[in-house]
């Protein structure tokens, strides 16, 4: 970007971006004569800038013009994100895990939180870590699509992985960072059937993302992993299915209303995002939008 469109990008005028650059406060470099501003470099510093706030004040104020999610992984999603801005607002995503990315709306580190983690006491996502995690904080889940899981295999499939229990047959595992949703159902299922973590080789080899896990198995680092099963068709990889889960976004409720989160919904609910994502499997975009849990009732 030019000084010109980074100062619109930012919402200020081009002398306070002269004034940044001459205090050595916005990245930037000189090309042709001319200041240019790259785009992954200025989102970086604006994340970098907020979460500064965070550690200095205790508690981010809050920029309406940019929204900070953190949490789980998804193409869909990305592609979401991706989509042109939500009416002058920029959503910024880290990928951190649903468990983490619950921690840092906790903590106001986050203003969203992307979710899909199963509660096995009562058989349903997200809704039952609220409490252990929002605390006294007014908050909504919003259900965003309903997405298959299952189990990546190399394409040749030479080790016959027709089942969650066969990783502990002496295959190479790829698996999700502690706290993620694919994590704790990975854990769940092995306790249930009574299967040793330590016994399946590559446990403890960890990756942030389901493309990771797809790379890890193109480039025969690993013979499976869990992802969803948009990974599967992007990358041509066999496909185990394994379950059904709700993705959700958890909100703040004063944040929920506002006009880039409302667009936000609308794009997903909108037929030519749809027809976008279609090639990418079995996602069920039914209750796309619904509010499945408020704290206002409580």
């Amino acid at each position: 970007m030019n000084t010109k469109e980074v100062a619109e990008y930012l919402g200020i005028n081009e002398k306070q971006v002269y004034a940044l650059i001459k205090a050595g406060r916005i990245p930037c470099t000189r090309a042709t004569g001319k200041w240019v501003f790259p785009k992954h470099l200025i989102d970086e510093w604006i994340n970098t800038s907020a979460m500064g706030s965070v550690k200095s004040s205790g508690r981010r104020e809050r920029n309406p013009a940019h929204i900070l999610a953190a949490g789980s992984n998804d193409p869909v999603l990305d592609l979401l994100i991706s989509q042109k801005n939500y009416d002058n607002v920029n959503i910024f995503s880290c990928n951190t895990g649903s468990t983490e990315g619950l921690r840092l709306m906790a903590e106001s580190e986050a203003d969203i939180a992307w979710c899909h983690l199963f509660d096995p006491e009562t058989g349903t996502y997200n809704i039952p870590y609220i409490a252990s995690h929002m605390a006294d904080r007014k908050v909504a889940v919003v259900h965003l699509f309903y997405r298959e899981i299952g189990l990546l295999v190399a394409p040749d499939n030479a080790k016959k992985i027709k089942k969650l229990e066969d990783i502990s047959s002496g295959i190479r595992f790829i698996n999700r960072q502690k706290g993620s949703g694919i994590r704790l159902f990975l854990d769940y299922h092995l306790n249930r059937a009574g299967i040793d973590p330590g016994a399946i080789t590559g446990y403890e080899n960890e990756v942030y993302t389901h493309f990771e896990i797809g790379l890890s198995i193109l480039s025969g680092k690993a013979d499976a992993g869990i992802s969803s099963v948009a990974i599967s068709k992007l990358m041509g990889i066999p496909f185990v299915p394994l379950a059904r889960e709700s993705f959700d976004m958890v909100v703040g409720k004063d944040t929920f209303f506002e006009k880039g989160i409302q667009t936000f919904i609308d794009t997903l609910q909108s037929k030519k995002f749809r027809k976008t994502v279609e090639p990418l499997g079995d996602y069920d975009f039914a209750d796309s939008g619904k509010i499945l849990y408020s704290t206002a009732s409580t």
